[in-house]
């Protein structure tokens, strides 16, 4: 099962990859989180009109591809009304360099032959995503989107477990979801594998969350927690994941609350904060 390996050590968690230099859910993403000394990455999982597991975030395709230009009359491009090999014809890289979200191109933290390679990145399915960690000897946290009423939704979680198994990769995955449901499914079918539960607003009692739950971990957002909550979710034996963090003086301020792991769109300026903080391995 996955664990954090020694106490007081901080989980860099390079959130959808590393974002803010790469596109997002992208192999190359992941790959330049890797570079920038991440220990493991978070990626979403959602599942195609034909059943095929897919790294992606929204709901929709057209934020993070050219999708309306390549299939202009199939508006609102839901990702589940798309079959996978329709999915591969889209590049999913050409707007970040468009956008430059985080303004790293800018500022020329990105270099030149890296934008080149972003032009048609595609977006990878879970196998490749998972084979990518593996290969890597890296983790990864595993969020199953809620597909609540959507077309997949009772199958998703089966389907994530099965290929997680068939690719033998228990150990490097912590699979994460707000959709209590699925935590509890995982549960019953699979107690073994590693969960946690996604949080966006503050609770009085998250202790007792966690417990009904069954999960070893708890992701709140950086508004929904309480330091207070750290330390005693700590002392509990229960991992402490906070996202999305990506200004030096939160991260250290966590550090020092001895949280488990940050999630963040900057890695490298994680991984700063970290070695200067001393609670980096």
């Amino acid at each position: 099962m996955f664990t954090v390996e020694s106490p007081g050590r901080v989980l860099n968690i390079a959130h959808r990859g590393a974002s803010s230099m790469a596109p997002e859910n992208t192999i190359a993403a992941a790959r330049k989180g890797l570079e920038l000394g991440a220990d493991m990455w978070e990626l979403d999982v959602r599942i195609t009109a034909d059943g095929e597991l897919i790294v992606m975030h929204d709901a929709a395709l057209q934020r993070t591809s050219n999708v309306r230009y390549v299939f202009p009359d199939r508006e609102p491009w839901h990702v589940h009304e798309f079959a996978l090999d329709d999915i591969r014809l889209l590049d999913f890289g050409s707007w970040f360099i468009e956008q430059d979200p985080f303004g790293q191109i800018a500022a020329g933290m990105v270099k030149e032959y890296e934008l080149d390679r972003y032009v048609g990145e595609p977006a990878p399915t879970l196998e490749e995503a998972l084979a990518f960690t593996r290969e890597h000897g890296w983790r990864v946290n595993l969020e199953i989107k809620d597909l609540t009423g959507q077309p997949g939704s009772t199958q998703i979680v089966k389907k994530v477990m099965m290929l997680v198994e068939e690719l033998d990769v228990m150990d490097l995955v912590l699979i994460s979801s707000s959709n209590q449901d699925y935590l509890s499914q995982l549960r019953e079918t699979h107690p073994h594998i590693a969960t946690g539960i996604l949080v966006i607003e503050p609770l009085s009692h998250p202790d007792e969350l966690v417990r009904q739950l069954a999960v070893q971990a708890y992701h709140p957002c950086k508004t929904a927690i309480l330091y207070s909550d750290i330390s005693l979710l700590i002392r509990l034996g229960f991992i402490v994941n906070v996202w999305i963090v990506n200004d030096r003086k939160t991260m250290l301020s966590l550090v020092e609350a001895g949280v488990s792991g940050i999630f963040t769109d900057f890695p490298q300026v994680l991984a700063s904060v970290l070695t200067g903080s001393g609670k980096k391995a």
